[in-house]
């Protein structure tokens, strides 16, 4: 039985440690590609992460390449590649750099590996895969970001955190885009399935909500040179392993949304089942009327970050 083939492009400190966590789970062989400018630095750490498969127990076969022609035929291909967000930035300064970086990665990608499942990660999320379906000329379906994941990651933690409970008891569920105005949703969170609202009172839930659409920006301002890995790139292994294994997980993403919640024709933050197919179907909820309010707040963020990314491209 032929393996998957996993491409990851970008080999800094997200596309690594995501080479590191699929190649350690054995969801396929990994290609860890990177700029030529970076020379031999993919090949370094693919060959120092393949020797680290006799101690950890995997087999996975870890090529680092800077050749887009060493990736073809992937199943799945991880966009990482972009300039980092770094302490006061926010995602929508990443806008006008990485369009034109993932639109050319996309292009690439097209040619190579036509029949993949692209998997977005750089920032600002939800307008990059929005750039990666302009260019790639691929089905919606077969382009999905990686917000929801991540995000509701941090929220379980900050809730178990609260609790003191174990993060496996915690189910959660956010919406929108991938930013200050994601909007976690309390009506689908429950512990060990209570429903949280049972569980603490409205201004301490409130206070968790806000720290989750803040979470990514604590940890830029913690590290001071960066942005996060472990977390986003732990998110990500999770979704490709929903695509090589076809395990159908129904979990939040951002999805190309057009009649679906009314959104019309953006990427947003929506509860999917993920399959080999890629995205094969969005969850459609009911929303009450402050969940609606927030999500269409959201939206509409997206709506403009893509309004600017696509006049920045046209006069680029």
């Amino acid at each position: 039985m032929r393996r998957a083939k996993i491409t990851v492009i970008g080999a800094g400190n997200v596309g690594a440690t995501t080479a590191h966590w699929c190649a350690g789970a054995e969801l396929g062989d990994v290609v860890l590609l990177d700029i030529p400018q970076t020379e031999d630095m993919p090949r370094g750490k693919a060959l120092d992460l393949r020797q680290s498969g006799p101690i950890m127990g995997f087999d996975s076969e870890i090529q680092g390449t800077n050749d887009y022609n060493a990736t073809a035929g992937s199943d799945v291909v991880v966009i990482t590649a972009g300039i980092p967000r770094k302490p006061g930035m926010s995602r929508d300064d990443l806008l006008s750099t990485n369009a034109q970086i993932v639109g050319s990665v996309a292009e690439q990608i097209s040619r190579t590996s036509p029949e993949a499942v692209i998997i977005v990660v750089s920032n600002p999320l939800d307008a990059m895969a929005q750039r990666a379906l302009q260019v790639s000329g691929f089905p919606s379906e077969r382009v999905v970001g990686q917000a929801g994941v991540l995000d509701t990651a941090r929220y379980r933690t900050f809730l178990a955190m609260e609790l003191g409970v174990s993060v496996e008891d915690v189910s959660a569920l956010l919406l929108g885009g991938h930013g200050d105005t994601m909007v976690p949703m309390p009506s689908c969170t429950s512990v060990g399935g209570i429903p949280v609202s049972r569980l603490m009172d409205s201004a301490r839930l409130e206070a968790i909500v806000d720290r989750t659409r803040k979470g990514g920006a604590e940890i830029v301002g913690l590290l001071k040179t960066g942005s996060a890995y472990y977390a986003p790139a732990a998110a990500v292994t999770q979704m490709v392993e929903a695509i090589v294994r076809d395990k159908k997980r129904l979990i939040p993403c951002a999805a190309y949304c057009d009649k679906e919640y009314g959104v019309g024709g953006y990427y947003v933050g929506v509860p999917v089942i993920l399959g080999s197919g890629g995205v094969e179907k969005i969850v459609e909820l009911e929303l009450d009327e402050q969940e609606a309010a927030d999500f269409d707040k959201s939206v509409q963020a997206v709506r403009d970050l893509v309004e600017s990314m696509n006049k920045l491209t046209a006069s680029s």
